[in-house]
């Protein structure tokens, strides 16, 4: 094996220069400390009969997302994301909105707060500090805090548990502290089998030499669909590579379509983020997708969640899918943490 493949401790140590990989390796930790953080605001239960919006951009969403899905049947109420600047219309003063903000800054988070406040909707606020934090504490606003010093892609595990909590407490879904405790235990288990210390064959570092120089599409389907787009994120900002996600069923009525043309575009590679609970046609549609995009030219893998319960089987491909990506941003030899392009276009936007 060449020395610039190896993904060792050493390898990993020469990019990895301000210690991302410690930061989701530790995420059996995230997840334990996130449900002392909700505990330590004190949050009193409270009844939303318009369900739940979580409003937040980027790594500051992801959480939510995975939340939702991580409760499938046990959502009782809506929950919503709000990635954007404005609330769902159909948003009421009888709706909870989580406001996530790793920064505090994130100009779209502070205009849904703001739209949030106007509705007299019940707010909670989840964040480090930054103008979100000071405002909420200012109007009487709960607020979860959350430790300082991380990228905020990173902070995931404190995303996740934090919406769960919130669904919780509003009844928008049904209690998994207890499930929380067992993901964590379960991710030190395989961040131990898939981390820098581990085999060169593990999973994890497989996977990425599979999809170093490619393009990579990410696919899944119901608890999947939100890690297939957390992979994408994951490698779009840790390995500063193009990556996109898409969902099956639909996937197979379009984008299966253009692979017919893909070798004439760049190499691109697929990766199938499978699941025991996944509806049994999907499960065959995987398979049946995955051969007729090899069989255009594209490299496929299909990975299965690893777990007996809905938490930890997500758990188990999100640690995956962000060590992939850093393994990836490793290959190419580049410090996974900054994210210079998204710097730059937050001072174009504060200078217009």
């Amino acid at each position: 094996m060449s020395a610039e493949r190896t993904l060792s401790r050493e390898a990993v140590a020469e990019v990895d220069v301000t210690g991302q990989f410690a930061e989701v390796l530790a995420l059996p930790d995230h997840l334990h400390d996130a449900l002392w953080r909700v505990e330590s605001a004190n949050l009193r239960p409270h009844d939303s009969p318009g369900g739940l919006v979580i409003a937040g951009v980027g790594g500051s969403s992801i959480g939510g997302a995975l939340a939702r899905a991580a409760l499938g049947d046990g959502a009782s109420r809506p929950i919503a994301l709000a990635r954007d600047y404005a609330l769902p219309g159909w948003t009421t003063p009888d709706t909870t909105v989580l406001c996530v903000s790793y920064s505090g800054n994130t100009e779209e988070t502070l205009a849904a707060y703001d739209a949030a406040q106007a509705l007299g909707a019940s707010t909670i606020v989840v964040t480090t500090g930054g103008k979100l934090a000071e405002q909420a504490r200012a109007d009487g606003v709960p607020v979860i805090p959350l430790p300082g010093g991380f990228q905020s892609r990173a902070a995931v595990g404190y995303g996740l548990v934090t919406a769960l909590e919130v669904a919780r407490l509003c009844g928008a879904g049904e209690s998994l502290r207890a499930e929380v405790d067992v993901a964590a235990e379960h991710a030190a288990r395989l961040a131990a089998a898939w981390g820098p210390d581990a085999e060169e064959h593990s999973l994890a570092k497989t996977l990425a030499r599979g999809l170093r120089g490619t393009i990579p599409q990410i696919a899944g389907a119901a608890l999947t669909a939100p890690v297939a787009y957390r992979w994408k994120t994951q490698i779009n900002e840790n390995a500063k590579a193009p990556a996109f996600a898409a969902e099956l069923p639909e996937l197979d009525h379009n984008e299966l379509v253009g692979w017919d043309g893909a070798s004439e575009f760049g190499p691109f590679s697929a990766v199938f983020l499978d699941d025991s609970d996944l509806h049994p046609r999907v499960r065959q549609r995987i398979e049946l997708t995955r051969g007729l995009i090899a069989s255009r030219g594209g490299a496929t893998f299909r990975v299965e969640s690893i777990g007996q319960t809905r938490l930890q089987r997500l758990v188990s491909l999100v640690l995956l899918g962000d060590l992939v990506s850093l393994y990836l941003a490793t290959l190419r030899g580049i410090d996974p943490a900054p994210v210079a392009a998204t710097e730059s276009l937050k001072s174009a936007l504060q200078g217009s």
